[in-house]
This record gives structure tokens, sequence and C-alpha cells, in this order.
């Protein structure tokens, strides 16, 4: 009976000392504590209440504060609860800052709220991004088909981010523009072309056609 109640004495002080190290993040503290970072304990454990990741705001104060970026806590919090993504918003907030381009906190904010990813942007304005596209059929003026491939060179410019053109958009308009180009193009063929081996009857009745228009 005795080892009974010395073991239940047990479990419960270790799960009431698991829930205080829940609730106040000693260790977290410490660490901003050490790394320059100024946040009170109070605020830690307020975040825990608030369902906000002590250790999402801790690590990005103290990524942007080594990197001289000086970031309000509470404005962190404000876009966690906002459904943002911290951790991207501050990487691309040092990114931009190393790169010398001009990126504040309330653009990357509202970058990443947009639902668009502002740490690849910025990456992308610095090192341009090169899309492939899939391959666009379309039918020349004379009934020749024509299937095309391209490459895009896309730069991201961080101002018209919001409401911009995203990859797909981009690989809509080209596979457009290549449809409508390949539409008004028009091929002169040699005689008895497409009559060689391994060539399809639609292959040699487009080119019979061109034949006949050539005749009239």
């Amino acid at each position: 009976m005795e080892i009974g109640i010395i073991a239940l004495i047990v479990f419960v002080s270790l799960f009431a000392i698991w829930l205080i190290f829940y609730f106040i993040p000693v260790g977290l503290w410490f660490s901003a504590l050490v790394s320059g970072v100024r946040i009170s304990l109070l605020q830690l454990i307020l975040m825990r209440w608030r369902k906000v990741p002590p250790s999402t705001i801790v690590s990005s104060m103290i990524e942007s504060t080594k990197a001289g970026l000086e970031l309000n806590p509470n404005e962190l919090e404000a876009h966690y609860l906002a459904g943002g993504n911290v951790t991207n918003v501050v990487h691309a907030l040092v990114s931009a800052q190393k790169a010398n381009i001009m990126l504040d906190f309330k653009m990357a904010t509202a970058i990443d709220l947009a639902g668009r990813d502002v740490f690849e942007a910025v990456q992308m304005s610095v090192n341009p991004k090169v899309i492939n596209t899939p391959p666009v059929a379309a039918v020349a003026k004379d009934g020749i088909q024509l299937i095309a491939k391209a490459r895009v060179t896309v730069r991201a410019n961080i101002k018209q981010l919001v409401g911009g053109a995203g990859e797909e958009t981009v690989l809509a308009r080209v596979g457009t523009v290549a449809q409508d180009r390949a539409g008004e193009s028009r091929f002169d063929l040699p005689r008895g072309a497409g009559e060689g081996i391994g060539c399809g009857n639609g292959v040699r009745n487009s080119f019979d056609r061109h034949r006949r228009y050539r005749r009239r």
C-alpha cells in the first residue's frame, strides 16, 4: 500500500514538473537571453495559452537579431495567428537584407498571406528561375500539326508580387501565345514530303492537302 502511494506521488510530481516546464519555457527564455533577444518569460507563457509555439517566435527573433534586424515579437505572433509562415518571412527578410533588396516586414507578411512563397521570391529576384513549359500542340494554316516547347526565364518583382502572375499563369500565357503564333504560320513543303518511312496517314493527308493547295 505504501509503495503504491509513493509511486503515485512520484508520478504526480513528475507530471507537475513537466506541466510547469511546458507552460513556462525556461529553456527558450534562457536561449533568447544569451542571444540578445529581449522577451519576457510572461510573454512566452501567454503564447502557450494563445496556442502560438514559442519556439517558432524565439528562433525567428534570434535569427533576425543576429542578422541585425529588429522585429517585434507581438507582430510575429499576430502574423502566426493570421495563418502566416513566420519562419519563411524571417528567412526572406534576412536574405533580402543580404542581397540589398528593399523588403520590409509589412510587405513580406502581405506576400506571405497572399499565398506566395516570399522566401522563394527573394531568391528568384537574385537568381532568375528557368521554367520548362509542357508540350503545346497547335495546327498551322496549312493543316500541319506542331508540337512546341519553350524555356522561360522568370525574375520576381517583389513590389508587384501580390496580385501578379504566378508560375501556372506564365505557363498558360506562353501556351496561348505559342498556339496563336503556330496558327498564323504557313510551311512551304517540297513535293513528296511525308512519303518516307514511318509517316502516319494523318501526316500524309496534311502534306497532300498542302500540295493540292500549292497547285491552285
